[in-house]
């Protein structure tokens, strides 16, 4: 048995099936050295390229996951205090932070348009919650939020972050309570 192969003289191989392998066409462009060499190539097969269903099909698993847990998180039924808030995403990051839940998808997708309509309208300077009383729109968020955990197919959900090229940036973290 001869001793470890030196590194210099080792050649990796890295193959995908959709090009030819090395060993056939010789290493170093001659088939002598090819033969001579046979034993020190190590070609490592690569797995097969993520086909376009395979990816839309882990989508369809996750958005059924997501919706699944989303279905078990409850409401809060007891709203303690007043939140204070300028933007729709303002007042959504206070009770995600207030009660320790993460908002539907949908519902964060729903307030960043919310905020938007704002945009050149004549009270767009002031501040939401002098529009809008905060418990009205805290009780409008928490209903949204309970249409969309509830009702929402996953199916819909998955053609929707196939479309999104970041629909990462609307998943809040979802952490279950142990």
């Amino acid at each position: 048995m001869e001793g470890p192969i030196p590194w210099k003289e080792v050649d990796v191989t890295l193959s995908d099936d959709s090009s030819p392998s090395r060993d056939a066409q010789g290493v170093g462009g001659s088939s002598g050295s090819a033969s001579k060499n046979l034993n020190k190539n190590i070609t490592i097969d690569l797995p097969p390229k993520e086909t376009e269903s395979d990816s839309e099909d882990a989508v369809l698993r996750r958005a059924q996951m997501y919706q699944d847990y989303m279905k078990q998180i409850p409401i809060p039924t007891h709203r303690g205090s007043v939140i204070p808030f300028t933007s729709w995403t303002g007042l959504g990051y206070s009770i995600k932070k207030l009660y320790g839940q993460p908002l539907h998808y949908l519902t964060n997708i729903l307030l960043k348009e919310w905020d938007k309509m704002r945009i050149g309208s004549e009270d767009e300077d002031r501040p939401l919650d002098t529009v809008i009383h905060p418990c009205k729109a805290e009780a409008s968020i928490w209903l949204i939020e309970e249409v969309h955990r509830l009702t929402t197919s996953h199916h819909h959900l998955a053609k929707l972050w196939l479309s999104d090229p970041m629909p990462h940036a609307f998943i809040d973290p979802v952490f279950p309570i142990i």
